[in-house]
């Protein structure tokens, strides 16, 4: 196997070294998912992704997204921090659009530029689906947190844009960054459900210019607390919308994540109820990291 060029990104970032990092390979040539997997494990990133070629294939870019442990058929942070690779090193020129083929379906980017730099990059996700709601009680025992602590006005639901996570509404930002996850009642928890992994939100922030703060938790992924998660997020949205959080308006928000594990990130939320569907959107900034070869 050849030197294989890889670039490292900052996703969601709000500078260099915050929001959620990532390994993008641009010329993997003949790799089998295999080797593809061996490599994800060796970087040891929440995600890696694999332009399997540079070529457009059915109006996108064929990419594969692997966890250390597994396959995934989408994630919000790699998509973007692709794209972003992809105008970058492949493209090389100013796109408004560009798309990924993933395992979930083609995942249309939008990039938005300043003074020629891009400064912004949205994807859009596929339409969420609801599943089951759960119980107060189990959630609660899960987080380490009082029954009473958990938003009331809204359920325990499972939501999917692609990947499934279990959105849970809390009351105040104390109770979100007192969570300590029991690790036996998660999963005992999610031995039964769809969804492997929980973001819990509230309308408290640190800082006033944001409207949401999230957790995301997924020890059955083999990540503790992720800083910054995009396929969650856009579970969020659908599920803001979807319930009227912020009453009937649609969905335009900036949500701040990562902050206790000191990865602060940002993520802009859009989402709008139609007659018969919710179109969701989420976006952020990519910061470059570095360039390397994997030998």
């Amino acid at each position: 196997m050849d030197n294989l060029t890889f670039y490292i990104v900052d996703v969601f970032a709000l500078e260099k070294y915050t929001g959620n990092q990532l390994a993008v390979f641009t010329n993997i040539g003949e790799l089998s998912d295999g080797e593809m997997q061996r490599i994800a494990k060796e970087m040891n990133y929440s995600e890696t992704t694999f332009v399997i070629s540079p070529d457009i294939r059915e109006g996108g870019y064929d990419v594969r997204i692997f966890t250390p442990e597994q396959e995934l058929p989408f994630a919000g942070h790699p998509t973007l921090g692709t794209a972003y690779i992809l105008q970058q090193r492949i493209i090389n020129k100013p796109v408004e659009s560009l798309n990924l083929n993933l395992k979930v379906g083609q995942i249309p980017v939008t990039v938005h530029y300043a003074k020629q730099a891009v400064e912004w990059l949205w994807m859009q996700q596929k339409a969420p689906a609801f599943n089951q709601n759960l119980e107060i009680d189990t959630l609660a025992k899960v987080l380490n947190l009082d029954s009473s602590e958990i938003d009331n006005r809204f359920p325990i639901q499972e939501v999917s844009t692609g990947v499934p996570f279990i959105i849970v509404p809390l009351k105040t930002h104390s109770s979100l960054k007192r969570i300590k996850i029991n690790k036996d009642k998660y999963f005992e928890l999610v031995d039964t459900t769809q969804a492997k992994s929980i973001l819990v939100f509230c309308p408290e922030t640190y800082y006033a210019e944001n409207d949401l703060s999230v957790r995301v938790f997924a020890d059955y992924l083999g990540v503790p607390e992720d800083p910054a998660t995009g396929s969650a997020n856009g579970c969020l949205a659908g599920y803001l919308a979807q319930h009227s959080y912020f009453g009937e308006k649609p969905i335009n928000i900036r949500v701040e994540q990562g902050y206790e594990i000191g990865r602060p990130s940002l993520l802009l939320l859009k989402a709008e109820k139609n007659a018969d569907s919710i179109e969701v959107f989420v976006g952020g900034k990519v910061i470059m990291v570095a360039k390397g070869e994997f030998v």
